[in-house]
């Protein structure tokens, strides 16, 4: 009976969806160093509950703005630190980052192992810690590595926990996207980008992104 009340509660709480687009620039220096600058966007198209009446029309959410500094230790591992400036409807979003990453190149895909800190600083709201944990299994579809011209498959899962103002919050990740590799330098991916959070306090909140991502490197 518990398991049925958890599987009810889950199909129900309030939806939203929309549009979620990225362009990033990468961009490898000497020493094993690089860095990515990227800007994304959020639109809402649809929102409302599951069980009730539903609102549709275009309503412009955020952009954010980021730049990471990567310094690649050894083969399989890399440390991040960057700065996200988030502009929000008017208010202004700081948020610091720290990020450990690992990767695992196996026989006919890779996986990456990333862990991350970060805070999020503003005036208008208390500071928020996070603490996320994501797993990227990316898989070609052609053949056993990745080739120019070639399509591949990506799936991010990720746990991500929160805390502001003695507030704990928890929100799940799934992400799959389909990539082509245009050539080294150049990638496109698109797919859905699906979050579930507030389930552990009463009704979840789902949140569906439609997402398209560029990739340049120079």
């Amino acid at each position: 009976m518990a398991l049925l009340d958890s599987s009810t509660s889950i199909a129900q709480g309030t939806y939203q969806f929309g549009l979620m687009p990225s362009i990033n620039f990468n961009k490898k220096l000497e020493k094993d160093w690089a860095f990515n600058i990227a800007v994304q966007s959020r639109q809402v198209l649809l929102c409302g509950e599951f069980d009730g009446p539903a609102e549709n029309g275009f309503d412009y959410i955020l952009t954010d703005y980021s730049i990471l500094a990567a310094k690649k230790f050894g083969l399989n591992s890399k440390i991040n630190l960057g700065f996200l400036l988030r502009v929000e409807k008017g208010d202004v979003f700081q948020r610091l980052i720290q990020r450990y990453v690992v990767t695992q190149r196996l026989r006919g895909f890779r996986l990456s192992h990333r862990f991350t800190t970060d805070q999020t600083l503003s005036e208008v709201e208390p500071t928020e810690f996070r603490l996320r944990y994501r797993l990227t299994s990316e898989i070609p579809l052609n053949g056993q590595s990745l080739d120019p011209k070639e399509v591949y498959l990506k799936v991010n899962t990720e746990v991500l926990n929160s805390l502001k103002d003695s507030d704990y919050g928890l929100e799940l990740r799934l992400v799959p996207v389909i990539g082509y590799d245009i050539r080294d330098s150049n990638k496109i991916e698109i797919g859905l980008d699906y979050r579930i959070s507030s389930f552990l306090e009463g009704d979840p909140s789902h949140v569906f992104w439609a997402v398209i991502g560029w990739y340049l490197e120079f």
